[in-house]
């Protein structure tokens, strides 16, 4: 007989946290993230600040068999004109009625809080880990990404969960270069314009400038993808803190105009997931050591984010940073790129076409209405 319980002290986050830990104790796919930065997400994310949020966990006895954080983004809700509470953190054993407590405790809560519609599994907003996966469970995902068993969708789905939107990535081979076609489009469009390199090294070094990198960065998908959620100024200092220790010319470029002021970027990081796994969750004693050493290591990388701001976008500037992004991969010895999850409707994902390339990972919005 499972039980539920609300996560209200340490010992139970402790619990939360480490669950999936021993549920993919034998996955060989698999990447745990750092425990520290899933407490610190759970209890001081800047995000909770506007948001509301919920954890509990199945148990059979003592021992953890499931967990899921419920949350509300009023912020979501008046932009979309929606009434829905997310789930996400979302692991189960492969048992119906331990995952039906869990998205019980979810939806109920949900109900109280006068929301009409269940989806996820999402994060806060779209700078967390979303998306069930659904393909490619024989690969290892960025560590951005979300990884489960084919089991879960089995889950959700029995319990009444429908399809919202799907999210594709691929496996390109990056040291192939761009089409001729491609760059001598980019050389037109870097004299028509007058455009440039700036140095994301230096850039690193402002903190002004970091911050309006973010805010360019916030403005220019508001408009393109799917369920995007304007940043905070608060949520900006986080994902700069985060992320910007990653991010080095080396894989990526900033495009700036005459005035030096940012008009697009490609941004890239060595693959990380590998040292995540011997890490195990945790950066010391060891952690932290594998971590530096694939930092160095350019083989493979993710690709993070890769975008115009809105007046330059539509204007051939994506030829700009890929051709320049191309270029660099074959200077640092960088074999494959995984691309960032995009929305299987948006047509940016064509421009995979103009690369070798395999679908990579598939991952699934389930949604449904709270009876």
């Amino acid at each position: 007989m499972y039980t539920i319980e609300e996560v209200k002290s340490r010992s139970q986050l402790k619990e939360f946290v480490r669950f999936p830990d021993e549920l993919y104790r034998n996955c060989a796919q698999y990447v745990p993230a750092l425990h520290s930065d899933q407490v610190h997400m759970l209890t001081k994310s800047p995000s909770l600040k506007y948001c509301k949020s919920k954890l509990w966990l199945a148990k059979d006895g003592s021992r953890v068999v499931g967990r899921i954080c419920a949350m509300i983004n009023p912020r979501f809700n008046e932009r979309y004109s929606r009434k829905s509470v997310r789930f996400g953190w979302f692991d189960c054993i492969n048992d119906l009625e331990a995952a039906r407590l869990l998205i019980a405790a979810a939806e109920q809560w949900g109900k109280e809080q006068g929301m009409e519609e269940i989806h996820g599994p999402l994060s806060y907003n779209t700078l967390g880990k979303q998306g069930m996966l659904v393909e490619g469970y024989e690969n290892i995902p960025p560590f951005n990404c979300l990884y489960n068993f084919p089991y879960y969708n089995d889950l959700v789905t029995a319990l009444g969960f429908v399809k919202e939107c799907d999210w594709l990535q691929y496996k390109m081979v990056a040291n192939h270069g761009v089409p001729e076609k491609a760059r001598r489009v980019a050389k037109v469009v870097e004299e028509r314009y007058n455009l440039h390199f700036g140095s994301l090294d230096k850039l690193k070094k402002d903190k002004d400038l970091v911050r309006k990198f973010f805010r360019v960065y916030s403005d220019s998908f508001s408009q393109t993808v799917y369920n995007f959620i304007p940043f905070t100024e608060e949520e900006i200092e986080e994902e700069a803190r985060m992320s910007m220790r990653f991010i080095s010319d080396k894989a990526s470029c900033l495009v700036l105009d005459e005035h030096e002021e940012i008009v697009a970027f490609g941004i890239s990081f060595p693959s990380i997931s590998k040292a995540l796994q011997k890490a195990r969750g945790h950066l010391f004693p060891f952690g932290w050591i594998h971590l530096l050493k694939a930092l160095g290591n350019y083989e493979t990388t993710d690709l993070m984010i890769n975008g115009a701001v809105p007046e330059w976008q539509n204007k051939g500037v994506s030829a700009v940073y890929y051709k320049e992004m191309a270029d660099k991969a074959a200077r640092i010895g960088n074999r494959w790129a995984i691309s960032n999850p995009q929305i299987e409707s948006n047509s940016a994902v064509n421009i995979w076409n103009s690369y070798e390339h395999e679908p990579f990972m598939r991952r699934r919005c389930y949604i449904k209405k709270i009876a």
